[in-house]
């Protein structure tokens, strides 16, 4: 039987990782491409991102028992197989309703690839979890980082040479991944579904599922909306895009890895109840200026706010829950893609079709961060017990 390699293990996750972290800003970096090429409203823009998020929501309902079952290797195949297929096939969309059906399929494997490539990250070292989660999620914020950065500085915003450089990233991944040995599916942590009524009976789930569907409608509100916005405000679109990409990805890559040495003395749910109270002001602020640079300070600082949410909800959820876990955090997962769906068809809608709209229907994600704090002081108990309980 071949040897599986813990750093081979390692660089499988990070390329996952990366990859989903460049295709979770690609649709706020191809939308004013989009927008000149097909004459969309932000109304329609919401409803290519909605159906982007029912990609996602389908994929994560399946993605958590296939992964349990099948293993973390067949997920990521698959997902990076859907990923590389609807990359090659955007750039040849002849009108709006074949964006959404490669979105869709977009979505299918991106949901499928951030499960399976978080499951894989959080059982090399179970005992630190939430610091090894930030730490590969690094990776998603460099991704995110690259992707409208090589589009405004390296491309001109040629939205077909950012597919294709991007799908070929996904079939280097795929051949990696391929040939890389991964530990087979253990039935001690396999989903079986005499146990999925302990799961649901959780308070805990319920929660953080909560949790993670305020967090990303907002985070997915900046990556898809940030640089029309900003746009609508007179800023020039390579310099938008240089915003997202300098501002709010290095705000969530420098905050990963400072994040990641605080984890290991401070417990996850405050520094989540943190993150959650400096998103709402820096989110604020940022919706506040039509200055460049004052908006870059402020997009960098809701980055930095931003960072530990989702890779530590995702580690708060492995915690919670040791058996069935990839089948948790696919709930919880997809609870999160439900708020992309949610917070684009309601940003879309109240922008309609005035761009200049999109500051107030952005305040969205400030008035959802406020409520991240509610939820979260009704989740630390919760976990506090859990962890007394399994001790």
């Amino acid at each position: 039987m071949a040897t599986v390699k813990t750093s081979r293990l390692i660089l499988a996750a990070i390329l996952a990782i990366l990859v989903y972290g460049m295709i979770a800003a690609m649709l706020g970096t191809l939308l004013p491409n989009l927008s000149t090429k097909f004459g969309l409203t932000p109304e329609q823009s919401g409803d290519i991102a909605f159906t982007q998020a029912v990609g996602l929501i389908v994929a994560s309902v399946f993605s958590g028992p296939l992964i349990d079952n099948r293993g973390k290797k067949t997920g990521l195949v698959a997902s990076l197989i859907l990923i590389a297929g609807a990359l090659f096939a955007l750039p040849n969309s002849g009108s709006p309703l074949q964006v959404m059906i490669w979105m869709f399929v977009l979505g299918l494997g991106g949901a499928t690839l951030v499960t399976a490539g978080s499951a894989l990250a959080s059982d090399i070292n179970p005992e630190r979890r939430a610091t090894t989660l930030n730490l590969l999620n690094l990776f998603f914020g460099l991704g995110g980082l690259a992707t409208p950065l090589i589009a405004a500085n390296f491309l001109a915003g040629n939205a077909i040479a950012l597919c294709y450089l991007v799908a070929a990233l996904t079939v280097a991944t795929l051949l990696f991944n391929s040939v890389t040995v991964m530990p087979p599916p253990s039935g001690e942590r396999g989903f079986k579904f005499s146990e999925i009524g302990t799961v649901l009976g959780q308070p805990a789930l319920y929660l953080l599922s909560f949790f993670m569907f305020l967090y990303v409608a907002c985070e997915v509100g900046v990556w898809n909306w940030l640089p029309k916005h900003l746009i609508a405000q007179g800023v020039p679109e390579g310099q938008a895009l240089r915003i997202l990409s300098l501002g709010f990805a290095l705000g969530l890559l420098i905050g990963r890895l400072v994040v990641s040495r605080i984890l290991v003395n401070v417990a996850a749910a405050t520094v989540t109840l943190a993150s959650s109270a400096l998103m709402a002001v820096t989110t604020y602020l940022a919706l506040q200026t039509g200055d460049p640079t004052v908006a870059w300070l402020a997009v960098f600082c809701a980055g930095l706010a931003m960072a530990p949410v989702f890779p530590t909800t995702v580690a708060m959820a492995g915690d919670a829950f040791p058996k069935a876990t990839a089948t948790a955090m696919g709930i919880v997962l997809t609870c999160g893609w439900v708020g992309l769906a949610v917070s684009s068809k309601i940003i879309g809608g109240i922008a309609g079709g005035d761009d200049q709209k999109l500051k107030a229907a952005l305040l969205v994600v400030p008035v959802a961060s406020v409520i991240m704090v509610v939820v979260n002081l009704l989740l630390r108990p919760v976990m506090a017990r859990k962890k007394a309980s399994a001790g």
